[in-house]
């Protein structure tokens, strides 16, 4: 039987952040907090302290929508096995948002790399084929699939972990990098 989650809202955000990386989002999507100067907050605020000093939201509610977000962040990734089958059946397109110099670096064979021009040609993609984002560890392709989901694109997942997975799970000749 699965573990209920729980978030302690007296955690730092430093540490919610790193056990729940969409949190950031969520607060920004619902709440508009985190997403600019003006609503962000500090690594050691905790979460019932910014839902303190943001017109007094209700801590539960708060934790409750984190919660939330982290199971539906959850059915957006695709494991890579799963991945690497759908693009191997013609059924999904890896799309790599890492920056030219990751890409150039390393990239996963077959994979397009998303470029500006590429972003104004999405429209006319085949909207059947399912899209797969892929990143370092599969944490900004969540932003990605969250901004063109809004913007329209409903056929997009995550690699879930990234290429960094893909290179442990799928193809170990693939070079796995740090960055800096």
């Amino acid at each position: 039987m699965p573990t209920a989650v729980t978030i302690d809202p007296n955690l730092p955000m430093r540490e919610l952040l790193a056990q729940f990386p969409g949190a950031q989002r969520a607060l920004f999507r619902r709440y508009h907090i985190g997403g600019c100067a003006s609503c962000g907050f500090s690594p050691e605020e905790t979460l019932a302290e910014i839902c303190a000093r943001n017109e007094n939201l209700p801590v539960q509610e708060v934790v409750d929508h984190l919660i939330a977000s982290e199971e539906a962040d959850a059915q957006l990734q695709v494991p890579p096995s799963e991945a690497a089958a759908l693009v191997e059946a013609g059924k999904a397109t890896l799309l790599d948002i890492r920056t030219r110099e990751e890409f150039d670096a390393v990239h996963i064979p077959d994979s397009t790399f998303f470029s500006q021009d590429m972003m104004h040609e999405l429209g006319g993609w085949d909207r059947e084929k399912l899209i797969i984002f892929v990143d370092h560890r599969g944490t900004r392709s969540m932003d990605a699939c969250a901004y063109f989901t809004g913007h329209g694109l409903q056929n997009v997942r995550v690699l879930r972990g990234g290429i960094d997975a893909w290179s442990t799970e799928i193809d170990p000749d693939l070079p796995r990098y740090e960055l800096e």
